[in-house]
């Protein structure tokens, strides 16, 4: 008689941007011995995929930990992700955690797991995985990770400490990835990295190159791309704005938008030409979003009303703001005179605010028709994005989840638009 051994099951709690997204997919693509589970309460093994970009990030992957404690499963707590070269080695000692790896060890998650005994196995900060991911648990877009790490050198950033320096992928492993994707019926594709922009600096190659080669893999109906400078915006990728693959919305780091602030945070761009681009993508129909950094040290009373004043002269649609949380190891973290929490607050509401009125006007203004992508249902509505990476709620009697639709009839609301599908 034969008998087979359960196997055990494992849950991935993800934490941060969409590059972690992926490297959690990576390991469910490698898992082999085990089974995935969506539900915490039923595993045996816990995968902690951290986030380290501030102090903040690392309280939130701690106070994850903690909680696990009180499930009645007790699961073997494994901790991966950014967070492994800040605080992994601490959360070891303090055995908070069973085991640990660093990203170059993700692909060797299932030898990893069966492991019996507690390890801490970092890695090295040089190495790109060579997995081909089939699918995206859960979801109806596909991210594409096209780099890792960052050359720059940004004040209050971690990141490149905990990621290593720029390097690409090879456009061909990309490009079978997208393929095996697109024939396993994803049409929208989001790319994804480390700093996206800087993709194929070291390789001859560019984004702009990637992309076009990208659009013309069978079912690849729509590209966006994650977070990208200024100034990687050349005259080659901008001869793509146009082009039907394109989604109508770019998200641009700007960081700031005081002259002195950038200089303190060790930024690249600056005010003047970020809003002549600004205004260039506008004028090619695009819905645009950035990064802003509220309280920084050194942002004083007068430096936020410069700030805000050229804010308003931005086409701006979308905004990922977030107070400043000081990062240990950063030369950020020593610099003064420090914002008060509540003063930072107020900036942050002011600016916010200014961005939700501006993404309002966006939308009512809008008379293109909507291509949307049906993501999820919720509350028996259907949840979409359109191509300016807007939400939108449709009502329908039949099932869209996972379906491409046009609307051209919506009612337009503060937080997203809505319709009717018949």
């Amino acid at each position: 008689m034969n008998f087979t051994k359960e196997k055990q099951k494992v849950y991935f709690k993800t934490f941060g941007c969409r590059t972690n997204v992926f490297d959690t997919q990576v390991m469910m693509s490698n898992l082999k011995d085990f089974d995935i589970t969506q539900d915490e309460k039923q595993a045996d093994v816990v995968v902690i995929n951290s986030c380290t970009v501030t102090n903040g990030a690392d309280s939130t992957a701690r106070g994850y930990i903690n909680s696990l404690k009180k499930l009645g499963n007790n699961p073997r707590v494994v901790f991966t992700g950014c967070g492994v070269w800040t605080k992994g080695e601490s959360l070891f000692k303090e055995e908070k955690v069973d085991a640990l790896f660093g990203h170059s060890e993700k692909e060797k998650i299932n030898d990893l797991l069966q492991q019996e005994d507690r390890f801490f196995q970092a890695g090295d900060l040089e190495h790109l995985d060579s997995t081909i991911v089939e699918e995206f648990v859960g979801k109806s877009r596909a991210f594409i990770k096209v780099q890792e790490g960052c050359d720059f050198r940004c004040s209050y950033c971690i990141i490149p400490h905990v990621r290593g320096d720029a390097r690409s992928y090879s456009e061909d492993k990309i490009l079978e990835q997208v393929e095996t994707l697109a024939s396993n019926g994803f049409g929208e594709f989001i790319l994804t990295g480390t700093n996206v922009g800087s993709y194929g600096k070291k390789q001859h190659t560019s984004l702009a190159k990637l992309l076009k080669k990208m659009s013309k893999i069978k079912g690849v109906r729509r590209i966006r791309m994650g977070s990208i400078e200024p100034i990687q915006i050349d005259d080659e990728f901008k001869e793509l704005v146009n082009e039907p693959f394109m989604a109508k919305h770019l998200h641009i780091a700007l960081q700031h938008t005081s002259k002195d602030m950038l200089k303190l945070m060790n930024r690249r761009n600056k005010v003047l030409s970020d809003l002549e681009l600004f205004e260039f993508l506008k004028e090619n129909g695009y819905a645009l979003g950035t990064d802003f950094i509220v309280g920084h040290p050194g942002e004083t009373d007068i430096l936020w009303k410069e700030a805000m004043e050229n804010l308003h002269k931005f086409p701006l649609t979308h905004i990922h703001a977030f107070t400043y949380s000081k990062r240990d190891g950063t030369p950020s973290a020593t610099m003064k005179p420090e914002v008060r929490g509540d003063i930072a607050k107020l900036r942050y509401n002011e600016l916010t605010k200014i961005i939700e009125e501006k993404n309002f006007n966006f939308r009512k203004e809008n008379n293109k028709t909507l291509e949307i992508l049906i993501e999820q249902e919720k509350n028996g509505k259907y949840i979409g994005l359109d191509q300016h990476f807007n939400q939108i709620e449709v009502e329908s009697s039949v099932d869209l989840v996972g379906d491409w639709i046009f609307i051209d009839d919506y009612e337009v609301k503060a937080k997203n638009n809505v319709a009717k599908f018949r």
